[in-house]
């Protein structure tokens, strides 16, 4: 098999094209050519008067060896490299009870997969509910504000990344992540996303994929349970020996993979009062930004803002302030709604969501400032989680107590004054609502400077980005966990037997890192123990 890379086709241009230019690059006949197969597909937009697809397509050929060396000086011709994931060789040691996995996020999920087809039949607990009841009380809380605290955006069956875009893009390089994507290709994902430079999924698909990884983790033999919330750890000189579910229940487990999430507070909580070993750590802070979605296209894509083959537009922006402090855009969700997405009770958070379409009028994308852990006012390892509460409980305070969110005209952000004036062009969609203010009274002053600065900046590269009528919506605080539980290289905590995983745990940022961060605990664990044998204690 072959790669060849670089092969641009115009707009206008079928894929059906692609076999023509790969016989007239390979230099070879259509009966030489026995299969071809899409690797990637990006967009070049960089010349927005002439816009290409570009593909990397593999190719199964006749004579391949002596097509390599015809072509020994082209780069863009090469063998392809093997992308089959390899399970790791079982270690030796025996387990007396089944692997536990708290959550299921990507990393609890990931986990669970590769632990479920390699024998080890885990216990995967979910304090929230399975995405079905999940999706109810969400609804629920952003059409009445009625919040459930064990079951939100933060917590549920898929972690906080089934409300979001389901961006799976990341910038590991990492064999795992074709694992991944293979995985959600199977359990009901679009096989698009395989070779789609920016692949994502999108909420309403999601919810379908998450359900159906369960049910496989199931049918391998593991289980899963959900309203089953680990309060407690049983530790014993320096181990763990089991878990306690609800306050009452006790599981004996001497194997804990922690994929609890970046906003399971309490958790976070009792780990250090069990001597967890924690440190507090950066992450960012600000606020979400609304835009037109077609001002977005035409911005990026310019006469071709309407064609069918590029869909919506997305964006990434950075800005390096001169103080030394960095903003930039993140989980930017074309035609894609602002969600409340607080976990706490007395807090506003905002998050960003698409359904696969990614037909809304609107883009959004988060707008943030770096934070350290200088900045929280304590060296306590729980410190970024105070100082996250401190802004979003301001921010509930100035919606209105009732989870209405914080909002400003982007004009009137820059010119620092109230948007007594009310909305214009861009209708904001977080629910239940907004409450027009100044969001500088729920952000730290150096966050809102900087944003100041950066917004300007934003609007040179990409134009129509400071748009007066823009909408801001306040808080996003949960871009990354404000936690790091710290793990040797093993991979295993200070507390023996647990095993940190994923965003929560500080060794992700995304849907695609956590998941493979997941499945390198899993690999961890299964190089030391042996898989369940059949009379096995669980």
């Amino acid at each position: 098999m072959l790669r060849i890379s670089g092969i641009k086709l115009s707009l206008d241009q079928d894929e059906r094209d692609l076999k023509n230019v790969l016989l007239t690059k390979l230099k070879i006949k259509e009966g030489e050519l026995k299969k071809h197969q899409i690797f990637k597909r990006s967009v070049d937009a960089r010349k927005r008067e002439n816009i290409y697809l570009v593909y990397t397509v593999d190719v199964e050929v006749s004579n391949a060896h002596k097509i390599l060396a015809r072509h020994a000086r082209d780069i863009d011709v090469a063998p392809a490299p093997s992308l089959t994931y390899e399970y790791v060789e079982p270690g030796k040691s025996p387990l007396e009870n089944r692997p536990v996995i708290i959550g299921t996020g990507p990393a609890g999920l990931f986990a669970g997969l590769i632990l479920a087809q390699t024998g080890y039949r885990p216990l995967l607990l979910e304090r929230g509910a399975d995405v079905d009841r999940r999706t109810k009380r969400v609804e629920d809380f952003w059409a009445q504000g009625r919040l459930d605290g064990e079951c939100n955006v933060q917590f549920g069956e898929g972690g906080a990344g089934t409300f979001s875009d389901g961006k799976l893009t990341t910038l590991i390089r990492d064999l795992r992540c074709r694992k991944v994507l293979e995985e959600l290709v199977r359990a009901g994902a679009p096989e698009e996303i395989l070779y789609a430079h920016k692949p994502h999924v999108g909420t309403d698909i999601l919810k379908t994929v998450v359900k159906n990884l369960r049910q496989e983790i199931i049918r391998l033999g593991g289980e899963v349970r959900f309203q089953a919330k680990v309060t407690d750890l049983l530790v014993e000189q320096g181990a763990v020996k089991g878990l306690v579910v609800n306050e009452s229940e006790s599981i004996a487990a001497g194997l804990v993979i922690l994929a609890i999430g970046h906003s399971a507070r309490d958790t976070f909580a009792m780990l250090h009062n069990r001597k967890v070993v924690m440190t507090p750590k950066a992450f960012s802070i600000g606020v979400r930004i609304e835009h037109p979605q077609q001002l977005i296209n035409a911005a990026q894509y310019r006469e071709f803002a309407r064609h069918e083959k590029l869909g919506p537009a997305e964006y990434k922006l950075a800005y390096h302030s001169p103080g030394g402090r960095s903003a930039y855009t993140f989980c930017m969700c074309p035609g894609g709604t602002v969600v409340a997405a607080a976990s706490e009770k007395g807090g506003v958070v905002t998050n960003g969501m698409s359904i696969h379409a990614r037909n809304g009028e609107n883009a959004n994308s988060a707008l943030l400032v770096s934070v350290t852990p200088a900045d929280f006012g304590s060296s306590h390892p729980l410190s970024g989680i105070e100082f996250q509460r401190r802004w979003e409980r301001l921010a509930f305070e100035l919606g209105g107590k009732n989870y209405h969110a914080p909002a400003q005209l982007l004009r009137d952000f820059l010119a620092d004054q109230s948007s007594c004036s009310g909305l214009g062009q861009v209708q904001p969609s977080y629910r239940p609502g907004v409450t027009m203010v100044e969001l500088k009274k729920c952000l730290p002053p150096y966050v809102v400077s900087v944003l100041r600065e950066a917004i300007p900046e934003f609007d040179k590269k990409m134009k129509g980005f400071a748009l007066p009528d823009a909408v801001l919506t306040g808080v996003e605080t949960r871009s990354s966990s404000p936690v790091r539980i710290e793990r040797n290289e093993r991979r295993e905590a200070s507390v023996l037997g647990l095993y940190p995983a994923g965003e929560g745990a500080g060794y992700a940022g995304g849907i695609i890192s956590a998941a493979v961060d997941g499945i390198r605990v899993a690999e961890a664990v299964s190089s030391q123990y042996k898989p369940m044998e059949d009379g096995a204690v669980v």
